[in-house]
């Protein structure tokens, strides 16, 4: 992904600066925008580098080409409602997801099916070469590792790079604190283990991301679910309450972009949330895995940044971003760090130094920032286009998130209709969708679906999310039928 040289992704920046404008509606459905000619004059590039700009513009059906007229911004689908604020049980509920997301993610990553299911990028968002050349030179710069054990939290130079990425979202990181670990999923592990006993009340956004569920069952660990809006993420306000009135042990968020409804906390309510847990001294896990999908820096910068005090444990990965099979993670767990890694070596120990050396050649290469650009583009565009074909093909009364960035989507389906039942419909047709219950350890989300759109993105993707939306009229009408 980041072997792009910077005139290679320049059509993607003039892509970008006029689709903000479009999808913020400061550029109206109908305005025309400026010929090929005149952009390339103003922003003193090629005509090539407009007309690629342009066509990925028009397959993000947000613009149009008129003959003999030039180019209009495109009549844009009607807007559909975002879903409403959660609003789960005030208690806390144990939790059992497993099975459902077992079966989903096998599913879902099986190449017979037209996959929603997973949310993952696809192979062709990266640089397979790029990935493949770092390997092979780290084989042969470091193969005498290979026949050797490692100890250590993880090779310096991986983790000077980690630290050099935290500057990205505004933390100040020793790199002697970071930990590398197996994927931002050990890393979450890790520090619940550190700072939680069986039983123990973990806060989390509502609806949350299975896998946290999925670590919260096999830890005897309780889930207490915080009300969460769609863009603004769950409400601090309410989890001060819950503070007063229960005995939390831990926060678990992602404040950027959480999976599955793509919310980002606003940054003031970022710093208030690094004031709560060092006031009341309650370790707040911090998951940055897709702050870099984002679409504004200040959606990038993590609460850690505002942590003066050690209570905000941050964990991440690259494995979204640089390269998926790398499967590497990080953590800097704060005043816990100690003990998390006495956890860490009496448990799986150390990683492949090779492929952590590897991922540090990556990460310190020219161009990353570019690459991120251009995944952002790209999963823009295919996000842009998804959401038309649910306003067109999905059941009046259907919600909708609209992420400021990331490949994830959370449908409302009108009540009455069991994503369950839909899952069933669906798979029949070789087409995988996340039902909502997966994504609670309450039955509030029955009616809900996430979309993983980072997979492949074709004809037949765009078929058989039409085939989803079809098949929810169908159950729609169904149930109006039966009264």
């Amino acid at each position: 992904m980041q072997d792009q040289e910077p005139v290679e992704i320049l059509y993607l920046q003039v892509a970008e600066s006029l689709a903000t404008p479009i999808r913020a509606g400061t550029l109206v459905r109908g305005e025309r925008i400026p010929s090929v000619r005149e952009l390339a004059r103003s922003r003193d590039v090629s005509v090539g580098t407009v007309l690629q700009a342009y066509r990925i513009l028009e397959d993000a059906h947000l613009i149009e080409a008129r003959p003999r007229s030039g180019y209009f911004v495109a009549a844009r689908p009607p807007r559909l409602p975002e879903p409403e604020t959660s609003n789960p049980p005030a208690d806390s509920m144990a939790v059992d997801v497993s099975s459902l997301a077992a079966r989903v993610m096998h599913l879902a990553h099986d190449p017979g099916y037209a996959s929603f299911g997973a949310a993952c990028p696809g192979a062709e968002l990266f640089t397979e070469e790029r990935v493949r050349r770092a390997v092979s030179r780290a084989v042969q710069h470091h193969r005498a590792t290979l026949c050797q054990y490692t100890t250590g939290y993880g090779d310096e130079s991986l983790r000077r790079a980690i630290a050099r990425h935290a500057l990205r979202m505004g933390c100040q990181i020793d790199p002697r604190d970071v930990v590398v670990t197996n994927s931002c999923l050990e890393s979450i592990t890790l520090c619940l283990r550190a700072v939680t006993r069986p039983g123990d009340i973990i806060a989390l956004e509502s609806p949350t991301l299975f896998a946290f569920l999925e670590i919260l069952e096999n830890l005897h660990l309780r889930a207490l679910e915080i009300p969460t809006h769609p863009r603004t993420g769950f409400s601090l306000d309410a989890l001060q309450l819950a503070f007063d009135t229960q005995p939390i042990k831990a926060v678990l968020a992602v404040p950027t972009l959480s999976n599955p409804i793509g919310s980002s906390i606003p940054l003031a309510d970022r710093r208030r949330l690094a004031q709560m847990v060092a006031e009341r001294g309650i370790p707040l896990i911090e998951d940055v895995l897709y702050n870099d999908f984002a679409e504004h820096e200040d959606q990038r910068q993590a609460v850690r940044s505002f942590d003066t005090t050690g209570h905000v444990m941050i964990c991440g990965s690259f494995s979204k971003t640089i390269a998926p099979g790398l499967r590497l993670g990080w953590v800097d767990a704060g005043r816990w760090g100690a003990k998390l890694v006495r956890m860490k070596e009496s448990t799986s120990g150390s990683q492949t130094t090779i492929i952590e050396r590897a991922l540090a050649d990556l990460l310190a290469q020219p161009g990353i920032e570019a690459g991120y650009r251009q995944i952002r583009a790209t999963i823009a565009a295919r996000v842009d286009e998804a959401r038309g074909l649910i306003a067109r093909h999905f059941p009046g009364g259907t919600r909708v998130t609209d992420p400021r960035g990331g490949f994830i989507l959370w449908l409302e389906l009108p009540h009455g209709i069991d994503s369950l039942d839909l899952f069933q419909a669906c798979l029949a047709e070789s087409i995988v969708i996340a039902p909502g219950k997966m994504f609670s350890a309450t039955n509030h989300f029955r009616h809900c679906i996430r979309l993983g759109l980072g997979g492949r993105w074709d004809d037949a993707h765009r078929h058989a999310l039409r085939r989803v939306g079809e098949l929810a009229e169908t159950m729609a009408l169904s149930r109006v039928a039966r009264g």
